[in-house]
């Protein structure tokens, strides 16, 4: 049975991603218009305009009218652990701005996660995280109260691991995450400085220590068209 043809648009879409992806079209090149892109390869200017945004949203090219489309800088590589940590191992700076810190009663997700009893008390500590400034994430993390006493008041900007380990000699020594596909709602796109139905990543995780305790539940959103996670596993095991 033959394949189905392949949209011209989406060839299109993936020359020119090959051309970025190979540093062909170094980042903030400006791009043909979607007329001049028609002309040059024959095609109309809705097929050159479906291209672009195929890329656009994939976070290859970023639009600024009426300037025009420019490709995008590479996407920051995380690996699961420390937001703080993955940035500077980027070459980037990190940083956080608290958003809301408060001692809540955990539901019922969160008391599985950390082994507590529901509505047992947690600090939560929500946060927008960025790298050079460009924000990238928002992270919900809770801790059990009953290991981190008086969290709320310590200096919450930085990386929250090293303060577990510095405040409370909790070392974090594995971490654990699913991640899911999503479109960012309106507030999250508006603090991460984003464009409406912007893709992101949901990432649920878990962080333990020496002893296999979970010091640390967090969710967070990752804008995926400036962040992709890079995963190893052990397949021997």
């Amino acid at each position: 049975m033959p394949r189905p043809a392949v949209p011209r648009y989406a060839e299109i879409a993936a020359d020119l991603r090959a051309r970025i992806l190979g540093e062909e079209l170094a980042p903030h090149t400006l791009l043909p218009s979607e007329r001049e892109l028609g002309e040059q390869l024959g095609v109309s200017r809705m097929t050159a305009r479906q291209a672009l945004t195929v890329l656009a949203h994939e976070g290859y090219v970023y639009r600024r009218p009426p300037r025009g489309t420019f490709v995008a800088e590479q996407r920051h590589v995380f690996r699961i652990g420390s937001f703080s940590r993955e940035v500077e191992r980027g070459g980037r700076v990190p940083a956080a701005v608290v958003l809301r810190a408060e001692e809540t009663a955990a539901d019922a997700e969160t008391a599985a996660a950390l082994g507590l009893e529901e509505g047992a008390p947690v600090h939560v500590v929500h946060r927008l995280r960025s790298a050079d400034r460009e924000p990238l994430a928002l992270e919900t993390s809770a801790f059990p109260v009953a290991l981190t006493p008086g969290l709320l008041d310590h200096e919450l900007t930085g990386s929250l691991w090293t303060l577990l380990a510095d405040a409370y000699a909790l070392v974090v020594t594995t971490a654990r995450a699913t991640l899911a596909s999503v479109v960012l709602d309106d507030e999250s796109c508006r603090r991460l400085d984003a464009l409406a139905a912007t893709p992101g990543m949901r990432l649920v995780r878990t962080a333990h220590d020496a002893d296999g305790r979970c010091v640390e539940f967090a969710r967070d959103l990752y804008r995926s068209d400036r962040a992709v996670f890079e995963v190893e596993a052990d397949v021997t095991r």
